[in-house]
């Protein structure tokens, strides 16, 4: 891991990933997405294995809610109906679990958001600098996240998990929602400097073309972020440094 230095001669933008880069939620949804997975496991199969952190990290991080039930339980051989919208939360469907987890994340983040380490010094400094920031989160909490962690007026445009299914954006590691952010800042890629934590996410930004791709997160996942394509990889924001 290494210290980060972002030129603003050469950016026009920084488009960032919520959970586990901006905010402490990404522990709050790998908890939310366990106890989920975990009720639902016991009752379908019990030999199953507990959901875990390498689950999380394969299957399930920086995906929409929706694709991550369907990629998880194809990792375990399980294939469920879609179900509809308004499945009750305990319906073995993928739009049943999807509630569920949906409705155990909530209540986590009403009491427990709170932005990471340099978060909030870091995108001060880049509006300073007069580099464009945006948001790009899986998240269709996002907004409610940013607001909870006062981030949110940093933040020139957001694209979350509710435009991507308004707009029927493809889930990471395509690269459309990220390319969705750019478009609404009207930004380049290759004037632009990605974050993410998740591997799919960091995928994703090698795809689009980013000028930079910076991975976030600790030294047990650095190298795991670097084989998917990070330049970089700090432990987390306050290792970047603007000027």
């Amino acid at each position: 891991m290494s210290d980060v230095h972002l030129s603003p001669a050469r950016l026009d933008a920084a488009i960032f990933d919520l959970d586990g880069v901006l905010t402490d939620t990404a522990s709050l949804h790998e908890a939310a997405w366990k106890e989920t997975f975990d009720a639902f496991l016991r009752t379908w199969d019990d030999r199953q294995p507990p959901f875990g952190p390498d689950d999380y990290q394969l299957y399930v991080d920086g995906r929409r809610r929706e694709e991550g039930v369907r990629t998880f339980l194809a990792s375990r051989g399980i294939k469920l109906p879609e179900g509809a919208q308004d499945d009750p939360p305990g319906a073995e469907t993928v739009m049943g679990l999807s509630r569920r987890k949906n409705e155990a994340v909530q209540e986590r983040l009403r009491t427990a958001s709170r932005a990471l380490p340099g978060a909030e010094r870091l995108l001060r400094d880049l509006r300073t600098s007069g580099i464009a920031i945006a948001v790009a989160s899986s998240s269709a909490n996002a907004r409610q996240v940013l607001e909870a962690t006062g981030l949110a007026h940093h933040v020139q445009a957001r694209v979350d998990g509710i435009d991507a299914s308004r707009l029927d954006l493809p889930g990471k590691p395509h690269p459309a929602l990220f390319e969705e952010a750019l478009r609404r800042l009207g930004v380049k890629a290759e004037r632009a400097v990605i974050f993410e934590d998740a591997i799919a996410g960091v995928e994703a930004g090698r795809r689009a073309g980013f000028a930079r791709v910076i991975g976030v997160g600790p030294n047990a996942r650095a190298d795991a972020l670097r084989e998917a394509g990070a330049d970089e990889v700090v432990g987390d924001l306050s290792g970047v440094t603007v000027g």
